[in-house]
């Protein structure tokens, strides 16, 4: 009995002894796959720091572009603003040149015309025995100063509403003028007028055929270099670059000693 006891005593000490001994294997085994996962979770958290910071720098980086944009951004919107009131003040000065030139042109073909009358002899001094000039009528000798007076009344209203800015007016009483004394000397500036209109109200291709029509219509009048420079003008206006620079070239060598000209050879200056 004492052999069986002793014997069932030792074969507990030991089943209690191997249980203890697996028990800490099993905590040390999951001690350690604690250990792998923190490790784990360790170089996770390293390289999403390292991720955080990267993009955090390069979100800075953006930021800081973004602001030069802006700074850039405005310059640009300053400079513009510039060089559109320099632009508008240019085309003002030439308005105003070229309502001057043509206010001097005018009196100048009206002194031409009074010199050449006063210069004609008198139909009364012509001789009695001379029928055909005894024969004239009075009416057809007076006729040409009132037509004359009603013409230059005529343009003057046209020019006035140039002048003034009503821009539609003066291209509908140009038209008219046009209409009503077609040989007139001022019939070809009152068709550059009519494209010169139609630029102030930006409608560059309304403009580019009027003032191709003072180039077709009226080769020798002195307003065909600046409606090649108009024209210019309207096709840069309308983005055309490459057609504007031929246009400038053409007037440059055919008009060489214009004012006109002399415009065209500094706009040719810029664009290179």
């Amino acid at each position: 009995m004492r052999r069986t006891a002793l014997a069932v005593l030792l074969l507990g000490i030991s089943q209690w002894s191997a249980a203890g001994l697996f028990s800490d294997d099993e905590a040390h085994k999951k001690i350690a796959d604690q250990q792998k996962q923190i490790q784990a979770l360790e170089t996770r958290l390293a390289i999403a720091e390292n991720q955080t910071q990267t993009q955090t720098k390069s979100l800075m980086d953006l930021l800081a572009q973004i602001d030069a944009l802006r700074t850039d951004l405005g310059r640009l919107q300053g400079q513009n603003e510039v060089y559109a009131h320099d632009i508008e003040s240019t085309q003002k000065r030439q308005r105003d040149l070229y309502v001057d030139l043509d206010g001097r042109l005018r009196k100048l073909e009206r002194a031409t015309v009074e010199g050449d009358k006063a210069a004609a002899p008198p139909i009364g001094d012509a001789p009695a025995a001379t029928p055909p000039l005894t024969a004239a009528p009075p009416a057809a000798v007076q006729a040409p100063p009132a037509s004359l007076g009603d013409e230059s009344k005529a343009y003057e209203a046209a020019l006035n509403q140039f002048k003034v800015g009503n821009y539609q007016g003066a291209i509908g009483n140009f038209q008219q003028f046009i209409a009503a004394f077609p040989g007139s000397t001022l019939a070809s500036s009152a068709q550059y007028w009519i494209g010169n209109s139609y630029f102030n109200l930006r409608d560059y291709k309304s403009a580019i055929a009027a003032q191709q029509k003072v180039i077709s219509l009226y080769p020798g009048s002195s307003k065909v270099p600046d409606a090649l420079l108009n024209v210019a003008s309207c096709q840069q206006g309308l983005g055309e670059m490459n057609a504007a620079r031929r246009t400038l070239e053409e007037l440059v060598a055919k008009h060489p000693i214009s004012n006109a000209a002399e415009i065209a050879k500094k706009r040719l200056a810029s664009m290179r």
